[in-house]
């Protein structure tokens, strides 16, 4: 692995890590700052019994308790496979511009990790999804929404 960009070598020894101290599934990821490594993780999922505790997610989680910031906009992620829909998400809400990764997302489904059925229900109309939105009266809920507006 030595013609490895370093920092992807590294999500590579962290998907390794993780998915064989039985404590997580094969993913690994940093985020880096200045050629550094400011924040770095392995899926945890099974170890904190948290569906969210994905390797990408890990890692910015750490970055920003790092860096003292919610965003992240000075810094690149490398992950060892291409981020499920619910990291992309946090890697936008983060403001990661730019994102190296390894394996896809088809050699995830491969191995039992496909999230295409994300992607094809996120486009889809609210009613047409497989999981239930209910709408219920926000009028309680808009109070805060108010509230912040007004600061």
């Amino acid at each position: 692995m030595s013609s490895t960009d370093p920092f992807l070598q590294r999500a590579v020894e962290l998907s390794i890590q993780g998915s064989t101290q039985g404590k997580g599934y094969p993913f690994g990821a940093v985020v880096v700052r200045n050629g550094t490594i400011v924040g770095e993780g392995h899926n945890q999922v099974i170890a904190d019994t948290d569906p969210s505790a994905h390797a990408e997610i890990v890692a910015i989680r750490n970055a920003a308790k790092n860096l003292g910031t919610y965003e992240l906009a000075d810094c690149e992620l490398y992950t060892s496979c291409e981020p499920c829909p619910m990291c992309l998400g946090a890697i936008y809400w983060a403001k990661i511009p730019k994102v190296y990764y390894a394996n896809t997302r088809h050699d995830a489904a491969d191995i039992g990790f496909d999230d295409a059925l994300i992607y094809e229900e996120i486009p889809k109309p609210m009613e047409e999804r497989k999981v239930e939105m209910v709408p219920l009266s926000k009028e309680e809920a808009m109070k805060a929404f108010e509230l912040w507006k007004e600061k």
